[in-house]
């Protein structure tokens, strides 16, 4: 093998297979690797010129101790081609796959000159040497050209059966049995015992231009219905995954249920275009990871999701974050419920809006919380997620729901619009790789805009809300999570004594546990176990409470 070895460094044409290998590939590449690298440089090395004379790669001097060898393979054999840039790169490592790749480039060249009855070009010494090691990388050569041969069949294969070239897609299907268990409703009836299965299915188109932007078209179809508004007649412990409170309409009908277009300014600005059913999650942290899978992972419920201050943006308009640094960034949004509608009180800016401002601060990787503040006006928490009692809903319950109690049924005709400020603190330490705890507070002050003519005052209402969870990442098995959520949706805390009598506060305190437990059956597929236990619905401790089970299995691809 010495022996061999000598006469390779004594072969001008052995020499120039070995240099030559930095025209196909580039040092550190696993064998895995050189597969697609051989296969980019067949298209590659089209373009590159024949080096004709040593002088033209820019990186080799006349002082380099392979000069006088590279001056031959030029002159002699023509089997030398440099970067595109004009460097060679001559000091770069390779492996034993990439040798017998430079090497059968080689050889091919050396038959090229023998078939043009050039091979006095070539001594014996020359051949032998090429001859001895063809046999010795026989082996490399052979499993290179498997390989090679089985790339281009996969490459044939994903050409004829792509999708887009721009555009990716990804789908979700959620499938629920559900069911109430016990307890009573709003108005304080018993409610009945009936087991439902319903579904969510999403469809997400993804397409980039430049790798770094994404323009996301979602079609979805939807067929179960919140309990706000058939059974419980209170948006406390609404699903996630469900349609909007006191809507009937969901019938597994196709519709545009998301579009937008984000890009970046930048390296730390992103710009997210929300033409509609924008939501705040698209460009904000809500700083409840493993929690918040919109429904489709992590907590069944709309509460147990993220802080209900958050649903109070929803529809058309613009969103913006920027990263100031790893640990600080500011989220900024301004979304539309109404925005294609020509109606007076209506449109982008005349109809009902949501507008925010986040600082989210991580002073460590474990450790991250937000702070938040939300204009809205003629919104309320159900504009997206349903939570909190009906009196938290003043607008958005009040306008929908046939079934209120006694006391707030008068206004379930009137148009009363409000304007609301909100404030929330959000946070989550990770603990340990397995227990992440978490939790959040949320404040908003409502007003009444307008009597509606006299019939009712105007006046303000304190709603507060909170939570504390934990997460239990990979339980069990990885990508199995666990999580309970403790907390009080939100509820009318306080009233100005104008409204005290029309609509009066929650006198009393309903409490929502939560747990589920997601066991990751494949990659695309899990199973969600939960239940949701609200100790006196709708605040109302005259009201027993409501037990809510479901189990949820999600596929994903």
């Amino acid at each position: 093998m010495t022996n061999l070895w000598k006469s390779l460094l004594a072969g001008p044409a052995v020499l120039g297979a070995m240099l030559a290998m930095s025209t196909t590939a580039v040092a550190g590449e696993t064998p895995a690797n050189l597969e697609i690298k051989q296969a980019e440089n067949t298209t590659q090395n089209k373009t590159r010129a024949q080096v004709t004379s040593v002088s033209q790669l820019s990186d080799v001097q006349p002082t380099d101790w392979a000069f006088q060898a590279l001056q031959s393979l030029v002159e002699r054999y023509g089997c030398i081609a440099g970067y595109p840039n004009g460097t060679y790169r001559g000091n770069r490592a390779m492996t034993r796959y990439e040798f017998a790749a430079g090497l059968n480039a080689c050889l091919n060249r050396v038959n090229e000159l023998i078939a043009t009855a050039t091979a006095d070009l070539v001594n014996k010494q020359d051949l032998a040497t090429l001859q001895r090691l063809q046999e010795e990388f026989a082996a490399e050569l052979a499993t290179l050209r498997g390989r090679v041969d089985t790339l281009e069949a996969k490459a044939a294969e994903l050409e004829a059966n792509q999708f887009s070239t721009t555009t990716k897609l990804n789908a979700e299907a959620v499938v629920t049995v559900a069911g109430i268990a016990t307890g009573e409703n709003a108005r304080g009836e018993k409610i009945s015992r009936n087991t439902i299965v319903g579904d969510r299915i999403r469809l997400n188109f993804d397409t980039t231009f430049n790798g770094e932007d994404l323009l996301r078209t979602r079609l979805q179809a939807s067929n179960l219905n919140a309990f706000s508004s058939t059974s419980t007649f209170t948006p406390e412990g609404d699903f996630r995954f469900a349609g909007g409170a006191f809507d009937d309409s969901n019938s597994n009908d196709v519709g545009l249920d998301a579009l937008l277009y984000q890009f970046k300014i930048g390296e730390k600005t992103t710009v997210v275009v929300e033409a509609n059913a924008g939501a705040i999650d698209d460009f904000t942290n809500t700083v409840n990871p493993f929690l918040d899978g919109d429904g489709g992972t992590g907590a069944l419920s709309h509460f147990g999701t993220r802080n209900p201050i958050y649903y109070q943006l929803n529809g058309t308009g613009l969103g913006l974050r920027h990263e100031f640094s790893k640990n600080l960034e500011l989220s900024l949004g301004y979304l539309a419920n109404a925005a294609a509608n020509p109606d007076r009180g209506s449109g982008l800016f005349n109809g009902p809006y949501g507008a925010m401002a986040q600082l989210t601060i991580k002073p460590s990787d474990k450790f991250t919380f937000g702070l938040t503040y939300v204009n809205a006006y003629n919104n309320d928490f159900t504009a997206n997620g349903s939570t909190g009692s009906n009196r938290a809903n003043l607008r958005s319950a009040l306008a929908n729901n046939p079934n209120l109690p006694d006391r707030l049924a008068t206004f379930s005709e009137l148009d009363v619009p409000i304007s609301s400020n909100s404030y929330g603190i959000e946070a989550s330490f990770q603990l340990s790789p397995k227990f992440v705890l978490g939790g959040w507070a949320g404040y908003t002050n409502t007003r009444t805009l307008s009597s509606v003519g006299g019939t009712i005052p105007r006046g303000e209402l304190e709603i507060w809300n909170y939570a504390v969870t934990l997460a239990f990442p990979d339980l069990g098995k990885k990508g199995n999570v666990a999580g309970i959520i403790v907390g009080m949706e939100p509820k009318v805390t306080g009233v100005s004594d104008s409204l005290r009598r029309a609509i009066g506060k929650d006198e009393d305190t309903s409490y929502h546990i939560e747990a589920f437990y997601q066991y990751q059956v494949s990659e695309n597929i899990s199973i969600t176990p939960g239940v949701i236990w609200l100790t006196a619905p709708d605040h109302n401790s005259n009201n027993d409470g409501v037990v809510i089970g479901a189990v949820r299995t999600t596929f994903s691809f």
